[in-house]
């Protein structure tokens, strides 16, 4: 076996690939630099490694890595994208790793790059051990934008395991629930004409003033109707993002358009939510004779949560000393439990840090993130 290097040294190589994912084409980019690193280090510690790809060039890509065999086991799973990044408004160079008072900077270094080499450090401890039960790594693609390597996981079927643990930043604490995630945009198509006659046209922005008003309700209605106590924020939010509209003062605004995300509690489908603000939409265009579309922006997560009484959870909230919670922002999860997986998430660094400049994991989050995975893996695979 090769020696590898430093749990350090690899946050920097991994922190150092380019690996956005956007749903703006201009910036999105592949994660196959990270995932080859990846492999070639698990490789040299004896997994067995699975390339998925995911589109024609293989860019974009997820990695199964294997050690051990057997129908049970555990997986440790991280995404390898980050969000896009404004480098003027970084202090360090956020494709490096810069340690400044036990804080350890750089663009993915909580979200989720950090994970990985943390994983490893726990996993060197098993390569030499006869496992009873498979111990499965696996990093995936697109997280930060389309879920599309979760996706193809769960169409895949594989890989199948009884416990799965993401590592998203949680503290160190579990987590067994979490909101999901839409992301919809409402199109309004009116005609433009001379502002001197308002009945020349038929103003989109005037039509926008009644979906707000539509929307502003839905959001009341969703939290009177879904509310679950173990989220800070207890119901489904609805969050009005930007506008993009018109072109001139003096003229009747001929088009405009709103995107806005929604965040549902468990009990609340994706598939309910979009069908209802449809329906409020055909409502508006009836009554204003504007032209009115909803398209959604991404395809979504849908909202979390995993048994309190699962072996899993249990053994994490002994080993942690944490009951499981909850957190708003959305994983992957879902897609994991899909493939029968008793599914957590739990992670070095904070959520707080992550999708900002000077994104930072402590570095005193390591060695207790390691000595948690080697008991996890301990107890699952051994």
């Amino acid at each position: 076996m090769l020696k590898l290097p430093s749990t350090l040294d690899q946050l920097h190589q991994l922190v150092s690939l380019h690996s956005v994912s956007s749903t703006q084409p201009g910036l999105d980019q592949g994660n196959r630099a990270v995932i080859d690193t990846l492999a070639s280090w698990l490789t040299d510690l004896g997994f067995s490694i699975e390339i998925q790809e995911l589109n024609a060039d293989g860019s974009k890509a997820n990695l199964i890595a294997t050690l051990g065999s057997g129908p049970g086991g555990l997986v440790l799973a991280g995404h390898t994208d980050t969000v896009p990044f404004d480098e003027e408004l970084w202090q360090f160079d956020p494709l490096a790793i810069t340690e400044r008072d036990g804080k350890l900077y750089g663009l993915g270094s909580t979200d989720m790059k950090g994970f990985f080499p943390l994983i490893i450090a726990a996993a060197s401890d098993f390569a030499d051990t006869a496992l009873k039960q498979p111990l499965i790594i696996l990093a995936t693609a697109d997280e930060e934008s389309s879920m599309a390597g979760a996706k193809a996981l769960a169409a895949a079927g594989h890989p199948r395991a009884r416990q799965a643990i993401i590592g998203e930043p949680t503290g160190l604490r579990p987590i067994r629930l979490h909101k999901g995630i839409i992301m919809e945009a409402v199109s309004i198509l009116g005609n433009s004409g001379h502002s001197s006659d308002p009945s020349l046209g038929n103003n989109a922005l005037d039509g926008l003033h009644q979906v707000l008003g539509e929307l502003m309700q839905y959001r009341e209605t969703l939290q009177q109707r879904f509310q679950h106590s173990m989220f800070d924020v207890q119901y489904p939010t609805l969050n009005f993002g930007c506008v993009h509209g018109g072109d001139n003062p003096n003229r009747i605004c001929g088009s405009t358009e709103l995107h806005f995300d929604v965040r549902a509690t468990p009990g609340c489908s994706n598939e309910l939510v979009r069908n209802e603000i449809r329906q409020l939409m055909d409502r508006v265009a009836s009554s204003s004779g504007l032209q009115i579309s909803v398209e959604s922006l991404i395809t979504g997560a849908e909202a979390f949560e995993q048994s309190a009484e699962c072996e899993l959870v249990q053994l994490a909230e002994k080993l942690t000393g944490h009951t499981g919670g909850a957190v708003a922002f959305a994983t992957e999860a879902p897609y994991l439990q899909q493939l029968g997986m008793d599914t957590i998430i739990l992670g070095p660094g904070s959520i707080d840090r992550a999708h900002q400049p000077d994104e930072y994991i402590e570095l005193d989050q390591f060695t207790p993130c390691i000595d948690l995975l080697r008991q996890f893996i301990r107890h699952f695979c051994v």
